[in-house]
């Protein structure tokens, strides 16, 4: 039941209404009984550091950041936690007392999904395919879990050279175009193939990144951080492959999880959460 005492969790963004944050939060806080109750608030450009100054002045514990406002927001808060400050985006902001931390959980959501499914990254070569949005959560998570390696395949070298270059301070990372035999080698000695691209998601199901599955080892762990479809082209052959195959929705409820446990600071149920995730991607079909 909500009342004058019920604390208030919200999602800010431009758009916003599509979010599923709601649907596996308000999951989790109903399970673990909790007296809060989690929103979506629409945030149009121009009226951010009016959002942040309302947040304090509402007393709102936490807030959920997405675009476009990861990057911008941060200009506003009191302190930024280490990650955040390496990725250069916030998307979790706690406020204690009115004072207003960032966050980023996008790397532990990244590397829980693994941990979750019994794989440890620590020590593996690691390939991955693309540099979409999500590729600095995922480069920063995989050197901070002292993967052995780590190759990165794109279609366009020079335009991701850039952020190899920030990244390669913390460990050497190889970049590659994916359509070279030098790439096909790095495949070979894979042991975790991450997709990074949005290839493959909904409504263009039928495309993937260029990988010569002949040259992947048998029994290596897939992971496509696409949600939607739930099996998407490259896990569906990478699975008929001999793969082990995660997609997303471990990264999407992972880093929603690590945002509950900042506000709260209690353990959130994410079996919970999937299933009210699951439930709303069919409801959405």
């Amino acid at each position: 039941m909500i009342t004058g005492k019920t604390k208030t969790l919200a999602v800010i963004g431009n758009p916003v209404a599509h979010s599923l944050s709601p649907v596996f939060q308000n999951a989790a806080i109903e399970a673990a009984g909790l007296d809060y109750i989690y929103t979506a608030f629409p945030v149009t450009d121009g009226k951010l550091e009016a959002a942040i100054n309302g947040m304090r002045a509402m007393e709102i514990s936490g807030l959920n950041v997405t675009i476009p406002h990861k990057e911008r927001v941060m200009k506003y808060l009191d302190s930024i936690d280490k990650d955040a400050e390496i990725l250069g985006a916030v998307n979790t902001i706690v406020n204690k007392d009115g004072v207003l931390t960032g966050y980023n959980t996008d790397v532990k959501g990244f590397v829980g999904g693994m941990k979750e499914k019994g794989f440890e990254p620590k020590g593996k070569k690691a390939v991955l395919l693309g540099a979409g949005g999500a590729a600095r959560a995922i480069i920063w998570g995989l050197i901070q879990e002292g993967v052995a390696s780590l190759t990165i395949g794109v279609r366009n070298v020079p335009k991701v050279r850039p952020l190899v270059e920030y990244f390669s301070k913390y460990m050497e990372i190889t970049l590659l175009d994916w359509s070279t035999a030098e790439f096909e080698t790095a495949l070979e000695k894979a042991e975790l193939l991450i997709n990074a691209t949005p290839l493959g998601m909904c409504p263009y199901v039928e495309t993937m990144p260029p990988v010569n599955w002949d040259k992947v080892p048998k029994g290596i762990l897939a992971y496509d951080i696409i949600y939607t479809p739930a099996e998407t082209l490259f896990l569906k052959t990478a699975r008929e492959h001999g793969c082990e195959t995660l997609n997303g929705e471990a990264m999407l409820v992972g880093q929603g999880a690590e945002s509950m446990r900042l506000w709260t600071g209690i353990e959130p149920d994410t079996e919970v959460m999937k299933k009210a995730l699951r439930q709303a991607l069919e409801e959405r079909k």
